[in-house]
C-alpha cells in the first residue's frame, strides 16, 4: 500500500534540493519522535496497527498472564497507534492547508461538487418519501371509500352494529 506513495512520508525538509520525487514531507513539522531515512508515516501507521492486532491475538495473552500487564501492554500499543493516526492526520492537513492557499479555486471546486452530490442525495430522499407518501394517501382513500358506500349502510344504528358484526368472524370452537 505504501508503495505508490513512496518518499511521500519521508523525513526530508520541505525544498530539499534534487528531490525528484514532488513535495517533500512536513513531517519536521509534526510531533513526535524522529524516523529513520527510510521509515514512513504510513510504514510507521501500518506497524503500529499491526502490533495493536499482534497485542491481541498474542500466544502469550492467552495462556493466562497477569490481566494489568496485557492491559497496560494492549494500551501501549493503541496509544502508539493513536498518536501516529494524529501525526498521519496533521500531514494531510498541513497538505490541505497548503493546497488551499496555493490553489484556492480547487478547494472551491471540491466544496461546489460535495454540495451538488448532497443536494442530488437528498432530491433523491425527497422523492423516496413523496412515493411513500402517496401510496399510503392511496391506501387512506381506499379506507374512505369503502366506509362512504352510502346505499350499502342501512339505516338506524342498529342495522348498522349488525352489518359491522356481520364482518367479524366467529370464535372457533375448542376441541
Amino acid at each position: 500500500m505504501a508503495a505508490p506513495l513512496g518518499g511521500m512520508f519521508s523525513g526530508q525538509p520541505p525544498g530539499h534540493p534534487g528531490d525528484s520525487r514532488g513535495p517533500a514531507s512536513l513531517l519536521q513539522a509534526a510531533p513526535g519522535p524522529p524516523r529513520t531515512s527510510n521509515s514512513t508515516l504510513v510504514d510507521e501507521l501500518e506497524s503500529s496497527f499491526e502490533a495493536c492486532f499482534a497485542s491481541l491475538v498474542s500466544q502469550d495473552y492467552v495462556n493466562g498472564t497477569d490481566q494489568e500487564e496485557i492491559r497496560t501492554g494492549v494500551d501501549q500499543c493503541i496509544q502508539k497507534f493513536l498518536d501516529i493516526a494524529r501525526q498521519t492526520e496533521c500531514f494531510f492537513l498541513q497538505k490541505r492547508l497548503q493546497l488551499s492557499v496555493q490553489k484556492p479555486e480547487q478547494v472551491i471546486k471540491e466544496d461546489v461538487s460535495e454540495l451538488r452530490n448532497e443536494l442530488q442525495r437528498k432530491d433523491a430522499l425527497v422523492q423516496k418519501h413523496l412515493t411513500k407518501l402517496r401510496h399510503w394517501q392511496q391506501v387512506l382513500e381506499d379506507i374512505n371509500v369503502q366506509h362512504k358506500k352510502p346505499a350499502e349502510i342501512p339505516q338506524g344504528s342498529l342495522a348498522y352494529l349488525e352489518q359491522a358484526s356481520a364482518n367479524i368472524p366467529a370464535p372457533m370452537k375448542q376441541t
